[in-house]
């Protein structure tokens, strides 16, 4: 008995939430920024914010990017990470502050590479990102956003004005305690590759693209 009750103590003094281990200068094409890690106790990852200028409290311009390898790192024109990426850091920059925060483990929308991978050749053959993931037993979108709340309380935010056109991002945000004053868009020009993938978040995933009835059905 007393050996389990060692065991419960043990559990339950693990810590949990993001905890700061870094700050480092990250010069960067876009400028200066200041590059934050954290380690996610509960699922293990090490996070990071890049920072630009003195950020404030209150409408701080931010981003939550969930790690896209395939468009981050690769181009990919399958979707556009790549380009949301980069649009997010010039914006922070011109603004002169602001946020980024980039989400490892969010990869495919939380189902990891090698699902996605496997859910895009699903997609080749005809079947739409949801549909993709459901043919392959695993959730349309597995991501929380619980850590990049913390991240941000850490960083002494309250509120922000949210560079995104996912209302579910803000949702969950405003779940964790972090106020959205603003929904910022950050829409990026579609393209061939990517347009039949864009219209299954604004028709499925509750996007909001309004640039994209600028683009004839069927091109």
């Amino acid at each position: 008995m007393t050996e389990n009750l060692g065991v419960l103590g043990e559990k339950s003094s693990r810590r949990s939430g993001a905890e700061r281990v870094v700050s480092a200068p990250l010069p960067t094409v876009y400028g200066q920024f200041q590059a934050i890690g954290y380690l996610d106790h509960d699922r293990g990852d090490e996070q990071v914010a890049l920072v630009y200028g003195e950020i404030g409290t209150e409408n701080v311009l931010t981003r939550l990017h969930s790690e896209c390898l395939t468009g981050d790192a690769f181009g990919s024109r399958h979707c556009e990470c790549g380009d949301q990426l980069a649009s997010a850091l010039r914006a922070v920059a011109a603004e002169g502050s602001g946020i980024v925060v980039y989400l490892r483990g969010h990869e495919g929308r939380g189902i990891g590479l090698l699902a996605k991978l496997r859910a895009m050749a699903l997609q080749a053959e005809g079947l739409d990102t949801v549909e993709a993931n459901l043919a392959l037993g695993l959730p349309v979108d597995a991501r929380d956003y619980g850590v990049a709340a913390g991240i941000l309380h850490d960083l002494g935010v309250r509120s922000v004005r949210l560079m995104s056109n996912n209302p579910r991002k803000r949702e969950a945000l405003v779940r964790h305690g972090v106020q959205v004053a603003e929904q910022v868009p950050l829409l990026i020009e579609p393209c061939e590759s990517n347009i039949t993938y864009l219209r299954t978040k604004r028709e499925r995933l509750d996007h909001v693209l309004p640039h994209l009835d600028a683009v004839a059905h069927g091109s």
